[in-house]
């Protein structure tokens, strides 16, 4: 066995401990939910017994996560930096742990369209956090206010379009991986001058 091998066999046995007794379970609660031995799965805590695929299989179900995320390695990239897009003045991070969606940091100055025909509708869920000032979002035929630390959260089904009131505002902004598309093409659409 290898260094990173060992490194990650402890880290699993760790993460099996920790999500047990984050449920409050027992060695015995979760032997029974798993339906293996108690000594077993203790040994399989303690680095005693080598970690199998169909046992782990078993025990991440057990403790209602996935194989994946209990054979999860480290990750050394904890911080990351933004891709900033000038054009729109928007900042984007990628989030790792949900591929696809992305989150932007964006100032605005502009208030929100009068306009119904500006108004935006694509497939796909969005979430929004004011950071600073007030936005203003219009879904449907209904106007909220948003005000400093304040969040919203809605389908981007509805017709929608979000702007400052009253001067500026920053928002951050979280897309799964169909609003972050609907809005690629609506700022491709914005530039070549037609609506989306």
């Amino acid at each position: 066995m290898t260094q990173e091998d060992g490194e990650l066999d402890s880290l699993v046995r760790k993460r099996i401990r920790a999500l047990r007794v984050a449920q409050g379970w027992s060695l015995e609660e979760l032997a029974t939910r798993a339906r293996v031995s108690q000594s077993t799965l203790s040994r399989i805590e303690n680095g005693q017994r080598r970690l199998a695929l169909d046992q782990l299989v078993v025990l991440a179900r057990a403790l209602d996560t996935s194989l994946d995320q209990l054979v999860e390695t480290a990750a050394d990239d904890v911080i990351s930096n933004p891709t900033i897009d000038g054009s729109h003045e928007v900042m984007r991070w990628p989030l790792k742990a949900e591929p696809g969606m992305s989150v932007v940091r964006q100032r605005m100055t502009s208030p929100v369209p009068d306009s119904p025909s500006r108004l935006r509708a694509h497939p796909g869920r969005e979430w929004l956090v004011v950071i600073s000032g007030t936005a203003t979002l219009l879904l449907g035929n209904r106007r909220f206010r948003i005000e400093t630390n304040q969040a919203a959260e809605f389908p981007t089904m509805l017709p929608h379009a979000i702007g400052a009131e009253g001067g500026p505002c920053e928002i951050i902004g979280i897309f799964d991986r169909d609003a972050r598309r609907g809005h690629q093409r609506g700022q491709d659409a914005e530039k070549a001058g037609r609506p989306d």
